[in-house]
């Protein structure tokens, strides 16, 4: 009886995408006004326990398909005049332990909200938003089919636009729900472009069917290579990497509970796709050198603008953008293991940061880092969360990310040191951010805005804590999932990268933390006097001027070639088609005084005619002789 309900659970465990999409239609009585007597609650419960319910079928399927082959469940969504088209999900314990992540960041961070938005009247509208997001995030981690992924691709998009456009009766928020749509279309639009060349060329576009042609394939350099690229701009634009990285920092418009999501798991999204991707990406060298060169430069430049932030959010936020740089550089090595162990330990920690913030922005009403401090002693549970947090995305003994750096360190050669390099810059700038922020929010003296910071209530504090368990026990998780290297390190081997390059980043983080306490980050400090300083600031503060950048060049450009292709039509296609009808009904009304109703005016008519046309053609040969 036992064996065969665990069978149940793990050949149903397909539906669980589509218990939060059941929640969101549930909660549509709520959310467009037909029922307003009982208030918006009873709708954020019907999805909170949808989510309960997903997050509950997944992890009794998880351990079940543990050590089994992946199993694929498949529907013809498509078939007519030789062309099939079949949806894939895979059920395997990759897939569902990230469906296990997936539904577990949104039980807690719709938890969060409770608290959070508990004045909110459209709450019943966020939490339908937030079903419909859970609902295409569990669909995209089971996806075996690049052209469904596509399409859960688009309704992150859409989810995004729509969540981060919540308080539409605000300006700015309508601006950066736009501004993030359009961002995040453009590398859908090349990454469409992609999917129907790959479905040209390959015999399927199930992940294993690509798999399978890649070994097979004999394209030229030029295509694969196009190909390649035309792919990777998808998840370029989901994981926030330059040149498409702005819209994440706009998307902090947005409530902080789907800023939870978006931070851990949503980037995480495209970052997955990209992993399942990455066989066709190692067959041109091109493809793989861009995927590193934009890793690094996002890597390196989120981090410097991180330090320079003085809301809260965007500081958190652009660190996404850098540890996302960090999960392209390992596709590119074809380190795809190393990708999803950064995806995981990341992601749990900055769910803990974010949600952290959001008790901060509830509690003060504030973003603003300068006109905080002293929180450590009025919200105890807060400063642990944002602590440990900090702790687990940098290098510090002993959790997630030490041991996801150590098991990378493990694996590179001694021809890429660069790598080496490129993390000791992430972590010595991560943490130096990290340690500014909590500096400035939790020690110090007490500013007006935090004199009364009470801490948060338990709907906001109960996910907070119990994320925090989650995140100490971390190194247990991937060492149960065998993940991590367990051995120690063998310190007298004659490999110098594997004695020393662990301790060089610890010594960076803790570097970095040190510097974080010991420089004099003030409010002064965000408007230097020092035209140098001042210079250096605005240049970090505003993102190195990329959004005016992209304002002179291609906002210019796409403006000017539309104005030009809008007078071009209305002046010459029109203006030639408004003379032939002018030219039309000139004649016709000009000959009406000719229709005498005399036959003899009518053959001299139709003879002149004839005349001319003759002499025409006599003309034209003699020209022509």
């Amino acid at each position: 009886m036992a064996e065969s309900m665990a069978e149940f659970f793990l050949n149903t465990s397909w539906l669980i995408p589509f218990y939060g999409l059941v929640g969101a239609i549930l909660t549509l009585p709520w959310s467009i006004g037909l029922i307003t007597r009982t208030g918006p609650r009873p709708a954020a419960y019907i999805n909170l326990f949808m989510t309960l319910v997903a997050f509950v079928h997944g992890n009794i399927a998880f351990p079940i398909a543990w050590g089994r082959a992946p199993q694929d469940f498949t529907w013809n969504w498509f078939h007519a005049a030789g062309l099939n088209i079949p949806l894939t999900l895979e059920i395997s314990p990759s897939t569902l332990g990230a469906l296990s992540l997936v539904t577990g960041m949104s039980l807690v961070a719709q938890c969060f909200a409770l608290g959070y938005l508990e004045r909110e009247w459209s709450m019943a509208r966020f939490y339908g938003m937030m079903g419909f997001f859970e609902a295409a995030l569990g669909g995209l981690v089971l996806s075996n089919s690049l052209l469904l992924s596509y399409g859960l691709l688009e309704m992150l998009t859409l989810s995004t636009y729509l969540l981060v456009g919540f308080w539409y009766a605000q300006p700015l928020v309508v601006t950066a729900a736009r501004d993030a749509f359009l961002t995040k279309r453009v590398g859908d639009v090349i990454l469409l472009m992609g999917v129907v060349a790959l479905a040209c060329y390959s015999p399927g576009l199930t992940f294993s069917d690509i798999e399978t042609w890649i070994t097979t394939q004999h394209l030229s350099t030029t295509a694969t290579t196009l190909l390649g690229l035309a792919l990777i701009a998808g998840p370029i634009g989901k994981c926030a990497q330059f040149p498409l990285h702005l819209w994440l920092d706009e998307a902090m418009e947005g409530p902080n509970p789907a800023s939870i999501l978006r931070n851990s798991v949503v980037v995480a999204a495209g970052a997955y796709v990209l992993i399942k991707l990455q066989p066709i990406f190692a067959l041109s060298p091109t493809v793989s050198h861009t995927l590193m060169i934009i890793g690094s430069v996002t890597a390196i430049g989120a981090s410097l603008v991180a330090i320079a932030q003085i809301d809260i959010k965007r500081a958190l936020s652009h660190s996404t953008s850098a540890y996302m740089g960090l999960v392209f550089v390992a596709v590119g090595l074809q380190q795809t293991d190393i990708a999803l162990l950064i995806l995981l330990t990341h992601g749990v920690a900055k769910a803990m940061l974010f949600m952290s913030a959001g008790s901060i922005i509830a509690t003060t009403s504030n973003q603003d880092i300068t006109e905080m401090g002293g929180l450590w002693a009025k919200m105890p549970a807060t400063t642990t969360a944002f602590f440990v947090g900090s702790l687990g995305l940098l290098t510090l003994f002993p959790l997630g990310t030490f041991w996801t750096m150590r098991r990378w360190i493990n694996e590179l050669g001694d021809d890429r040191l660069w790598v080496l390099g490129l993390l000791l810059i992430v972590m010595g700038l991560s943490a130096l951010n990290l340690t500014r922020v909590f500096r400035l929010v939790f020690l110090g003296t007490i500013q007006p805005k935090t004199r009364r910071a009470p801490e948060v209530p338990w709907p906001m504090a109960v996910p907070m804590v119990s994320l925090t368990i989650v995140a100490l026990l971390m190194p247990v998780i991937l060492q149960q999932w065998q993940l991590i290297i367990s051995e120690p390190v063998p310190w007298l081997d004659d490999r110098a990268l594997e004695v020393w390059a662990m301790p060089l980043l610890s010594l960076a983080s803790g570097v970095g933390c040190l510097l974080g306490f010991l420089s004099p980050f003030s409010r002064a400090l965000t408007r230097p006097i020092s035209r140098p300083t001042r210079f250096l600031q605005d240049l970090l503060a505003y993102d190195f001027y990329i959004d005016r950048v992209y304002r002179v060049s291609v906002v210019w450009g796409v403006n000017f070639s539309s104005t030009l292709a809008a007078w071009f039509d209305r002046y010459v296609v029109d203006g030639f088609v408004n003379f032939i009808g002018l030219a039309t009904l000139v004649s016709g009304q000009s000959l009406k005084y000719s229709a005498s109703g005399q036959s003899q005016f009518y053959v001299v008519t139709i003879l002149l005619g004839v005349a001319v046309l003759i002499g025409l053609i006599f003309g034209v040969t003699n020209l022509i002789n």
